[in-house]
């Protein structure tokens, strides 16, 4: 959510910044939003002038009040008529400050719900288009190779090594869930923990956060369009089962004054998170590529504004580093206007080699989004010298399996149907090596 003094001094560069995004239906809400603000602050400044004259009348009737009980009797209308017209001036006040601040308050609930649905305004490099065909490639990282055998859907694979049943995950949840079983199932909680252990390795703090959040932290962390799409409500409660842990690891701070000395809070979180995935999606999504429920691994930074692009760089080039570590190619893809959500200020996906499809699919997302989580969450930093600013907060996957089991299956895969285990996760999977079918 953007400042509302910097929308009503930069009207046109936020228009110019909704058109970069391809959301032109938005334009109108600027000027209705400036609109909006005008008339709240010319309701302020009046009620604060009734206020002052309300004042001045009470203090007047003071002394009216001591002359009427000295005065004589020819005196006295006099008085009183001038008791009665500030009385009768006051009253008139109260009624039009109770006006006011109904209207006030209509003001700034209009005026809020419309600047939730102003986009952030993104960075300068973040490259110009209408949706996620337009996204860049930046960099890859590993060669991607295309074995000589063919190479099974990936539910077939994890079927071979008696690793998932989707029927009966069918039959007690329905579609888009799961059983992980046998050596599958402990790849994947491997692949957590040696991503745990890989972040904490970087200096972040491991934290298992709620995994239900206030409405108020909701609209704190992400659009109205994300979570309507996203989010699945406890029905009777003030509660939502969270998507990813960056929305209760960011909520965590929510009306907090964060002392600057602090910063910055780097944390990596584990939860499970619950996704509606709304809308009709193809056969290469079917399995557990798009599902309702799946673990994360998650990193979040809290920083000082001018820290948050080196944060940025940083956190993306992590992901890098420990898909490389599991010998899986990848490919960074900078997020272009159109497919940034409309918090964001920069994003990033981390993509990974799919030999099966001879192509990349999205396993991480690293996203800088400025200080708009913080002002929605009312987040505040005090400066050792007094002053007080809004932070930058970041997040990105650290991994999110089973879908990166996906990835990490077709990369190692034999011709035998056996799937090697990288060095890095020999502690973790108890000394196995290989799986076999």
């Amino acid at each position: 959510m953007l400042d509302i003094k910097f929308v009503r001094e930069n009207p046109e560069l936020v228009k110019e910044n909704i058109r970069k995004k391809f959301q032109d239906q938005k334009l109108p809400m600027v000027d209705e939003v400036i609109e909006l603000d005008r008339l709240n602050r010319a309701s302020i400044t009046e009620a604060s002038d009734l206020r002052a004259q309300k004042n001045q009348l009470s203090k007047a009737n003071g002394p009216l009040f001591g002359r009427l009980k000295k005065a004589s009797d020819e005196e006295k209308p006099a008085i009183q008529a001038q008791i009665d017209a500030n009385m009768a001036a006051v009253r008139a006040n109260d009624e039009r400050l109770a006006e006011l601040e109904r209207l006030e308050g209509e003001y700034a609930e209009k005026l809020h719900r419309l600047m939730l649905n102003i986009p952030n305004i993104i960075d300068p490099s973040v490259p110009i288009g209408p949706d996620d065909s337009a996204n860049v490639e930046v960099e890859r990282f590993g060669e991607p190779t295309v074995p000589d055998f063919e190479i099974p859907y990936h539910t077939e694979i994890m079927e071979r090594l008696h690793g998932v049943d989707m029927d009966a995950a069918g039959r007690v949840s329905g579609n888009g869930f799961y059983y992980l079983m046998g050596d599958v199932a402990r790849l994947h909680s491997a692949v957590l923990a040696y991503a745990r252990d890989f972040m904490i390795g970087k200096g972040f703090i491991y934290c298992i956060p709620p995994f239900m959040i206030h409405g108020n932290v909701v609209e704190g962390v992400m659009s109205q369009t994300d979570m309507d799409a996203m989010m699945y409500k406890i029905e009777g409660e003030d509660l939502y089962l969270i998507g990813t842990s960056e929305h209760s690891m960011i909520g965590k701070f929510i009306d907090q004054m964060i002392p600057e000395s602090s910063l910055p809070q780097t944390l990596t979180s584990y939860s499970p998170c619950f996704r509606k995935e709304k809308g009709a999606h193809g056969i290469e999504e079917r399995g557990v590529y798009r599902i309702h429920q799946f673990e994360k691994q998650e990193m979040i930074v809290v920083c000082k504004p001018e820290d948050s692009m080196a944060w940025y760089e940083k956190m993306w080039r992590f992901s890098v580093e420990l898909f490389r570590s599991l010998e899986i190619p990848v490919r960074q893809l900078e997020c272009c206007s159109g497919d940034l959500a409309d918090l964001k200020v920069k994003s990033c996906d981390i993509e990974a080699w799919s030999p099966r499809q001879q192509k990349y699919f999205e396993v991480c997302s690293c996203s800088n989004l400025g200080d708009a989580q913080a002002r929605r969450l009312r987040m505040r930093v005090k400066g050792e010298d007094g002053r007080i600013y809004l932070p930058h907060t970041l997040n990105n996957t650290v991994v999110a399996p089973p879908r990166m089991l996906i990835a990490f299956l077709e990369n190692h895969l034999q011709p035998d149907g056996s799937v090697t285990i990288p060095e890095v996760l020999w502690p973790y999977m108890g000394g196995t090596k290989v799986l076999k079918p």
